[in-house]
């Protein structure tokens, strides 16, 4: 079994960064495709970006290109999210997730996931 806990969210101020962190344990980390998700008050938990299993591909939502970049440490078994230029809408927890094998972008792919680390960008 596969826990994995987030850390690294905040309240910070719109233009500003946070970068996330997702550590993993219980699974063999280097076989896991990583997402991030989130999800804000009332709506969908809907993707932010996801990486492979050994960091060289990755893929993000077309609201997160630009700002915010995946990487992952498999020699720490954590994945990050750096985010920057945050802006309000950008509020939300945020979810990471593994799953075996190949990046996918549905929640529902995603087999396990951490209980989230709540991020506030204030106007």
């Amino acid at each position: 079994q596969v826990q994995l806990v987030e850390s690294g969210g905040g309240l910070v101020q719109a233009g500003g960064s946070l970068r996330l962190s997702c550590a993993t344990s219980g699974g063999t980390f280097s076989t896991y495709a990583m997402g991030w998700f989130r999800q804000a008050p009332g709506k969908e938990r809907e993707f932010v970006a996801a990486i492979n299993r050994g960091g060289g591909s990755t893929s993000y939502a077309d609201s997160a290109k630009g700002r915010f970049t995946i990487s992952r440490d498999n020699a720490k078994n954590t994945v990050y999210l750096q985010m920057n230029s945050l802006k309000p809408e950008d509020t939300a927890v945020y979810y990471c997730a593994a799953r075996p094998y190949n990046i996918r972008v549905v929640p529902r792919e995603y087999n396990y996931w951490g209980s989230g680390t709540q991020v506030t960008a204030s106007s």
